[in-house]
């Protein structure tokens, strides 16, 4: 409840500055409340996949929150111009490359890192082929990076988490995740297992303040998406079936990364946030 300040002066003055002055009043009570509920000071994230698409978007506002964000990716140019514009909006951002493939890379990031509260496992790919022509190496490549990436760096920092007694990973799955769509090969096969990877380590480490969620996307229009979004008519029809008539696009995310990154999200664990549009229920 905000406290209602008496102003001295005439009927006119009180009219023209009183009002004014409580919605000042109004304004810096909700804002404390919100910083304090939704605030990341101090707190530390990695952000796997943090270049580009979603995985910067959610970089983005866990910094903009207030976090310290370290962006994980591939290709050193694109991270470099995702710190930059990080460092635009006032986040403190640092990037570290790696083929997250390859295990002993996810090794190094581990040891790279230092102190994390906040791990988001976005980095993925997804090799679109139908079903009987996918290759071991196909198999091997997409299990590295979808499932088996997230999985050491859930083993890694997870157990830190815990022993200080707080701690938040959100890995983002798939449409895959819950349902067949769209040549879902072993990619499916890997967003299935992230949606159990979850409630692992939910179960494990939930009792000791570590939360663990999964985010589901719709059809996003991200680079990762790009081959679908080149086949003709496609990205429409795809629009058509979300309930809110459009794709998404990655500042969609932007509401649910800082929920799930903080306080606010306090006894949400093992569960999956449909970010979706309506997708998987229309």
């Amino acid at each position: 409840m905000v406290a209602r300040v008496k102003f001295q002066g005439s009927t006119a003055h009180r009219a023209r500055h009183g009002d004014r002055r409580e919605r000042v009043l109004a304004c810096s009570f909700v804002s404390d409340y919100l910083r304090e509920l939704f605030s990341l000071g101090g707190r530390r994230a990695l952000v796997t996949g943090g270049s580009s698409g979603i995985g910067y978007a959610m970089a983005e506002a866990i910094g903009r929150a207030g976090a310290e964000v370290v962006i994980v990716a591939r290709r050193e140019a694109p991270l470099d111009e995702a710190v930059r514009a990080l460092r635009r909006h006032g986040v403190t951002a640092s990037a570290i490359s790696a083929d997250l493939a390859d295990q002993v890379a996810v090794r190094r990031v581990c040891d790279a890192a230092g102190r994390i509260d906040i791990l988001v496992n976005d980095a993925a790919n997804n090799i679109r082929k139908p079903m009987a022509e996918l290759t071991l190496d196909d198999y091997e490549q997409t299990i590295a990076v979808n499932l088996t990436a997230p999985y050491l760096l859930g083993q890694h920092f997870g157990p830190r988490m815990a022993e200080r007694g707080w701690g938040r990973i959100i890995n983002i799955g798939s449409q895959q995740t819950v349902s067949a769509f769209g040549d879902s090969g072993v990619y499916g096969v890997a967003k299935a297992a992230i949606g159990g990877l979850t409630r692992s380590q939910a179960e494990a480490w939930s009792p000791r303040g570590v939360c663990v969620n999964t985010i589901i996307p719709g059809f996003v229009l991200t680079p990762l998406t790009a081959p679908a979004q080149a086949i003709p008519g496609r990205v429409e029809r795809l629009a058509a079936r979300h309930m809110a008539g459009r794709n998404g696009v990655p500042a969609d995310f932007a509401g649910a990364a800082v929920f799930l990154a903080g306080d606010a999200s306090a006894f949400v664990t093992g569960q999956m946030l449909f970010v979706d549009g309506g997708f998987y229920v229309h």
